[in-house]
């Protein structure tokens, strides 16, 4: 019996979808998730119990609105249902009934020695993104923000505290978190391929339409609804991961953050990947060779998973070019150079390819999603996103935009310059001072 959204439902999420979302930085994940224990990842569930719902909420408010008929689309309603029912479950999910005492001692902050506070640094502006540019706000929550919601006094509010933790727990504490992030783990299951069926929506729409190419709405849509997903997915995979005590065997991993990130480590794996699967596509007996230039020790505060992410987009886009700019049975290919320079404020990653270049007006559509023409876009097989080797090496135009997104994410960029006849140069700069927030929508 498949799921249906209720009016009842809907209500609700229109309720949710009338506050603003709370910005975390990436210290603040850190700082907050060094020593989780059972009150201090119960208040951490409290702030997701409420957060997760509002970006969701969001989320299916925009989905219900899109423009031309595009919500119409059996790809954008199925996307939309999973939005809504994983709403439902965060919100349904019965919260325990606890004595006053532990109310209290919840709302304490840890005694810290004369070191430091419990309450975590504050988040800076992202450097990033223009004051509102994934924002998807309607004028009834602008006034919201206005009446005192202000953004220093939403923010301060129930996430970041350690808690007094000095003494036990009541068991029915430790029971709701496991419940919680059993929750958490099932909807990140559930929307594993909401790339993969948003693009299938996408797709519909174009094929329906008769268009080429999407509009400028749709593609800022597309942007604030991938970047809202990363947020989401990094808010629930943080949790599950601190939930889930087991990775604590490695003392550099804080969740899924990573504070000592080796980049020369992972840009290796990533040339490895991308060479394997150029391989793979075009038969060859040898990718084309891809040399790395980086300072062995170089390491930062990062998410190793949107690092390899990045890094495996980028150079499969480089190792295509040049295979198809110089055919697949030369026998010498020119080499692709990765550079990593370390700055104060970034580390900076330069990609340089001689794979003949992009034409100058053909670089705006690079960072369209769907970038490929309708008769030769593949049809999607959903699970395909689901490991990063079924990846095909010629994709469905979202490499890019995407890995844009993540730099972003976290206050970086993706930049790319071209020499037509040449090759290009993709400059992905990474922010080393991980203290800017989330781009918030």
């Amino acid at each position: 019996m498949s799921w249906k959204t209720s009016e009842k439902l809907m209500d609700t999420i229109r309720h949710y979808a009338s506050f603003p979302a709370t910005g975390v930085s990436l210290r603040q994940m850190v700082q907050f998730g060094e020593k989780p224990s059972t009150g201090t990842l119960f208040r951490a569930s409290q702030f997701l119990a409420e957060e997760l719902p509002i970006r969701l909420a969001h989320r299916v408010q925009e989905l219900d609105t899109l423009p031309d008929g595009l919500s119409d689309m059996p790809s954008v309603k199925k996307v939309q249902d999973w939005y809504a029912q994983s709403f439902e479950e965060i919100t349904t999910l019965p919260r325990p009934d606890l004595g006053r005492d532990v109310k209290e001692r919840l709302m304490r902050p840890a005694r810290i020695g004369a070191k430091g506070s419990a309450w975590l640094s504050e988040a800076t502006p992202n450097p990033s993104i223009e004051e509102g540019q994934y924002n998807s706000w309607t004028g009834v929550q602008q006034q919201v923000t206005g009446n005192g919601w202000g953004k220093k006094h939403h923010a301060a509010r129930r996430y970041f505290a350690m808690v007094d933790d000095t003494g036990d727990w009541p068991p029915e504490l430790q029971l709701y978190n496991q419940k919680f992030a059993q929750t958490l783990h099932k909807i990140k299951r559930r929307h594993d391929s909401v790339v993969t069926t948003m693009a299938q929506g996408i797709l519909e729409y174009k094929r329906k339409r008769q268009r080429m190419q999407i509009d400028n709405n749709i593609q800022s849509f597309l942007d604030r609804f991938y970047m809202s997903r990363i947020g989401i997915r990094m808010l629930i995979g943080q949790h599950i991961a601190l939930t889930d005590q087991s990775h604590y065997r490695d003392p550099t991993y804080v969740g899924i953050i990573c504070t000592k990130t080796y980049v020369k480590d992972l840009a290796q794996e990533a040339i490895e990947n991308a060479r394997f699967v150029c391989e793979d596509h075009y038969g060859l007996f040898e990718a084309p060779k891809i040399q790395l230039v980086c300072n062995p020790n170089l390491n930062f505060m990062y998410v190793p998973g949107h690092l390899s992410h990045m890094l495996f987009e980028t150079l499969k886009n480089s190792l295509r070019a040049v295979v198809e700019t110089h055919g697949q049975d030369k026998e010498e290919f020119p080499v692709t150079k990765v550079i990593v320079a370390e700055g104060k404020e970034d580390i900076t990653i330069k990609i340089t390819d001689e794979g003949g270049g992009i034409p100058r007006s053909a670089i705006p559509l690079v960072w369209t999603y769907m970038y490929t023409t309708v008769d030769r876009t593949p049809n999607l097989d959903p699970d395909f996103d689901k490991s990063d080797f079924k990846a095909p090496m010629a994709g469905f135009g979202y490499g890019l935009p995407i890995s844009r997104l993540y730099a972003r994410y976290f206050g970086g960029d993706l930049k790319l310059i071209s020499m037509e006849g040449y090759g290009t140069d993709v400059y992905l700069h990474l922010n080393r001072l991980s203290s800017s927030s989330e781009p918030l929508q």
